[in-house]
């Protein structure tokens, strides 16, 4: 690792209080016409190396609540809590990653856009940042392409680099707002899977939101299932009732099941004879 500091903190010693608190959050936003509700008393603890998941129909604020856990909303009420300390706005402890992949400078090659808000920062030197840089560019398996520019790269790459540039940031936990939507399916499933072999090695903490079932439960250990129209906190379902290593095994298909009910029995009984 040349020297650098060691990955993104893991679970060595486990805390006696959930890294990420989040306490009875209701949250609004304005449009032109009205002021809108998008969550509604909504709690949930995330824990050291959790890969927590926010699953739910459109319209939900699953998007909204990582938003305010970025620090970019505030609360109309409750309090998010990071470390022990009230959430009062952004901070390098906390890092987006969007679904849109071309937010990348394409003036800049691949080190570049990792090491360069790591340098940013005040964090590490320039040599340092690009060593750190091309500790995470080879972790997401890029290194051929580290002096290449984003124009050059394929959809599923420009995420790469952007994920590389999260983790060399090491937050305390890594927001994924829907970050594989735009890609293909087969590409969306590989990068789930890199997504997975990254956490077995650096045990970041992960809070992800996705409309896909099934991506919630191949990337989750915890998923959090919001009912739309306000966003409620309709159930938690936890990690021991599926298989991970195989999306056709009779418990994955029984979770997955099990959340479809939930969310659309919810969706039914707030829409009513709402059709599309």
């Amino acid at each position: 690792m040349h020297g650098m500091t060691a990955p993104l903190r893991s679970q060595e010693e486990p805390s006696s209080r959930p890294l990420l608190s989040v306490e009875g959050i209701t949250l609004e936003y304005r449009t032109a016409e009205r002021v809108v509700r998008a969550t509604q008393n909504v709690s949930f603890d995330v824990w050291e190396a959790d890969r927590f998941i926010l699953l739910g129909a459109s319209g939900c604020g699953k998007s909204t609540l990582l938003k305010a856990v970025g620090g970019f909303i505030a609360p109309r009420e409750g309090r998010i809590v990071l470390d022990g300390k009230p959430v009062t706005g952004p901070g390098p402890d906390r890092v987006v990653v969007f679904q849109e992949f071309d937010q990348l400078p394409p003036w800049k090659t691949v080190r570049e856009n990792v090491a360069f808000p790591v340098r940013i920062s005040g964090k590490l030197n320039r040599k340092q940042a690009a060593e750190r840089a091309d500790y995470y560019i080879e972790k997401v398996g890029l290194t051929r392409f580290a002096d290449a520019y984003p124009n050059t790269l394929s959809g599923g790459m420009k995420q790469r680099v952007a994920i590389a540039r999260a983790l060399a940031m090491e937050p305390r936990i890594l927001l994924m707002d829907e970050p594989f939507a735009a890609l293909d399916a087969l590409t969306r499933r590989k990068m789930q899977e890199e997504l997975l072999a990254l956490w077995e090695e650096a045990r970041f903490t992960l809070l992800f939101v996705t409309h896909s079932i099934e991506e919630a439960l191949v990337v989750g250990n915890r998923i959090a299932l919001l009912s739309p129209h306000p966003g409620r906190m309709r159930a938690e379902i936890n990690s021991h009732e599926w298989d991970l290593k195989s999306g056709g095994s009779p418990e994955f298909q029984a979770a997955a099941n099990r959340i479809h009910g939930l969310l659309f029995e919810e969706a039914d009984s707030v829409d009513g004879a709402s059709h599309d």
